[in-house]
């Protein structure tokens, strides 16, 4: 498949699986999760490689391969050998942050030429939105065919978004839910970054009030078999194993493990039942970008955050 094409994968298995149908042009990997922990708007220093190295070392305790993603990252330096650029990333939250960072990353080395993105997630005929790694050859090649030129409203939403991203105050997001643009899944991606934020009524975000609900409504033999669980149904999340694996376990306070399984505790019945506020006993200096987790509420009857007294 001939192009004069820079690619920008959202990950390793997608580039393998580009190589593998010769896409030709230069592919260049991703390789960052920027939709956890402090981010920078500058995307390739030392301070951005620095933050981020300390935040994923700690917190997963898994090796952050600087030199990786450097290496991955100075192909920019052959930007002017191609007459365009391919973002292929998902419908998800941890996509949509990663491609705004792409996005503002290619704008702030001055990149000039025509972006178009390759965002799949619906497909004709299914119910479930799909990942690259789910699609056919064929699938994947219509849906490279049908690509989209981001126009220069769609360059400086991104931009916007980013800027927005690494700064304290998540609630202007709010504007960019309701602006039209190409990014089919942006909107539901806002929405979902949002309810991240703990609840005003129980201290729990989203994702935390629903594995706790997953527990209560199935019967759960162990971790692992809630991870499936969480992992399946998390909607615009896109969170990885690492991620949910560490959601789990901050929720122990709220459940019993016996050998009959993952039982919901007086505790986890409170915060589901939005009687009690666990702010304090969820406190972390956990980040989203510029904005501490613990630092801001989601008030669902507004649809905003409300600053944590």
């Amino acid at each position: 498949m001939t192009n004069n094409a820079f690619h920008i994968t959202n990950g390793g298995v997608l580039t393998d699986y580009l190589t593998k149908l010769n896409f030709d042009g230069l592919l260049l990997t991703w390789h960052e999760m920027l939709c956890v922990g402090p981010t920078t708007k500058e995307i390739d220093n030392d301070n951005f490689f620095s933050i981020r190295k300390q935040f994923i070392e700690s917190t997963y305790n898994i090796p952050y391969k600087t030199e990786v993603f450097k290496t991955e990252l100075d192909k920019i330096n052959d930007l002017n050998n191609y007459d365009h650029v391919v973002l292929w990333f998902e419908f998800d939250l941890f996509c949509h942050i990663n491609m705004i960072a792409a996005i503002s990353w290619l704008k702030q080395h001055k990149c000039s030429l025509p972006i178009y993105l390759v965002n799949c997630g619906k497909i004709k005929g299914e119910k479930q939105l799909k990942g690259f790694g789910e699609l056919t050859e064929q699938q994947i090649k219509t849906h490279y065919n049908n690509k989209t030129l981001l126009n220069v409203d769609d360059i400086a939403f991104a931009q916007k978004a980013w800027r927005i991203y690494c700064e304290e105050d998540h609630n202007q997001l709010k504007e960019l839910i309701v602006r039209p643009s190409n990014f089919l899944y942006m909107s539901n991606c806002l929405k979902a970054h949002m309810k991240r934020f703990p609840d005003t009524r129980s201290g729990l975000n989203m994702m935390e009030y629903n594995l706790l609900k997953i527990i209560k409504e199935y019967q759960i033999k162990d971790k692992h078999h809630l991870l499936g669980y969480g992992l399946h149904y998390q909607g615009y999340y896109g969170y990885g194993d690492i991620q949910i694996k560490r959601i789990i376990n901050n929720l122990q306070p709220f459940y019993d493990q016996t050998e009959d399984g993952l039982t919901l505790n007086r505790q986890g019945f409170l915060a589901l039942a939005h009687q009690k506020n666990f702010l304090k006993e969820m406190a972390s200096n956990f980040q989203f970008g510029g904005a501490k987790k613990t630092d801001f509420q989601y008030l669902k009857t507004e649809s905003k955050l409300v600053k944590t007294i």
